[in-house]
């Protein structure tokens, strides 16, 4: 149900009215941010669940304008990064802020394989001590508020400013405070600039410029979480991995759970919808009356089973290069060749029950093979749940916006 609050800053007319100066991300991130502090838009832990696994919120959202003493209250609750659990945004629900670029980052640890969480850390890690302080996890708003300038479209300058306020904290253009002389030339993502182990120049070049602009900028539950209340604790590996893989694991949970009706199991035809949930394809029944006359009797997809599927699906990159190795984009392939495949690629092992149901959801054509267009064309756009707009857009939103 929808509660009604008092103290609300914005109506939907005003959520329409930003709507053309702001991209996918942007938009859907408005739609679900339901709290407002200080002209900056925030979602609750609860409304950020609520943007990964549903098409749209339960209601229409007015954003509710939280006091000083509001917000330090919630902050105070917040539960340090060593008590963190696979249902800590659960727990949390309605008492934390999340901010746009926290929101972003959050949206790339979910499509993380675990091999990449290592990567990650050294990202953040840019003084190469195995620690990583509050100043270092800020760069990471600096570097997405570059990129939103240098991608800004033109238009009405007022309303971009607004929309800048409301994302980012801040009124005016940064292009003042962030470029820099002989600056002209656009990174193609962060993923590809500091894979090019130029990470130290672009984050030094940063943190400098990040204590003007960050400096006002209001404490988080997640930096709260990581660094302690007063911002002096540090984030080492182990907490980092765990935070992430908790994260992963409570979002499956909620999206099985949502389906299991307090069994241990979700049935055949739940799963394949949930695969077919975020994907393009227009005519799902064909798959869904494809799988219920190939599978008539019901034995169930256990949870453990669920998660090593999206962990396969984490890692789909590793397991198409390895599949075109193999010449698979031109040739189908069997049961026990994809879940041995799978397994080298990815390290992943898949039940053999497990195999045979997407076998049968998306052998299409009924030949007990999965063709690369039957399967990988479909499943890259699952992994990049929560955007319903072409691939090439998705692609650019959750893996070269990620850090």
């Amino acid at each position: 149900s929808c509660i009604l609050h008092e103290k609300v800053t914005e109506s939907r007319s005003d959520l329409e009215d930003l709507h053309p100066y702001a991209t996918p991300r942007e938009q859907r991130f408005r739609r679900f941010a339901s709290l407002e502090f200080e002209g900056q838009l925030y979602m609750t832990p609860y409304d950020f669940i609520q943007a990964v696994t549903n098409d749209e919120p339960k209601c229409a959202k007015k954003w509710r304008s939280l006091s000083k003493q509001e917000l330090n209250q919630i902050l105070m609750e917040t539960p340090p990064v060593w008590k963190g659990s696979s249902k800590l945004f659960r727990n949390l629900n309605e008492k934390g802020v999340i901010s746009y670029t926290e929101y972003l980052f959050l949206l790339c640890i979910l499509t993380k394989p675990h091999a990449g969480f290592r990567i990650a850390f050294n990202m953040f890690d840019t003084d190469g001590n195995e620690m990583v302080d509050k100043k270092e996890f800020l760069v990471l708003q600096e570097i997405f508020r570059k990129k939103n300038e240098k991608r800004e479209r033109k238009g009405d300058e007022e309303k971009r400013a607004m929309l800048r306020l409301q994302l980012y904290g801040y009124h005016t253009s940064t292009n003042s405070v962030l470029k820099t002389e002989g600056e002209d030339l656009v990174p193609r993502s962060y993923w590809d600039t500091l894979r090019r182990s130029t990470s130290q120049a672009l984050f030094s070049d940063l943190a400098e410029r990040a204590d003007d602009t960050t400096s006002s900028l209001s404490d988080t539950t997640l930096l709260v979480h990581f660094f302690g209340k007063k911002g002096k604790a540090e984030l080492n590996f182990e907490d980092f991995y765990r935070f992430m893989d908790n994260l992963q694991t409570e979002v499956l949970e909620i999206e099985f759970l949502s389906y299991s009706n307090g069994m241990n199991t979700i049935s055949e035809e739940d799963f394949a919808h949930i695969l077919l949930r975020y994907t393009n394809v227009e005519n799902t029944s064909s798959y869904l009356e494809n799988m219920r006359c190939r599978i008539p009797e019901e034995k169930g997809i256990t949870f453990d089973e669920f998660r090593s599927f999206f962990q396969f699906l984490n890692n789909l990159e590793d397991f198409t290069i390895a599949m075109q190795m193999y010449n698979f984009a031109s040739r189908s392939i069997g049961q026990d060749e994809f879940k041995r495949a799978v397994y080298v690629a990815t390290g992943v092992k898949l039940s053999p029950h497990l195999v045979n149901t997407v076998f049968k959801i998306f052998d299409v054509d009924r030949d007990d093979q999965l063709s690369y267009k039957e399967f990988i064309g479909i499943m890259k756009d699952r992994l990049n749940r929560g955007f319903r707009v072409s691939y090439t857009e998705q692609h650019y939103i959750l893996l070269q916006s990620c850090f």
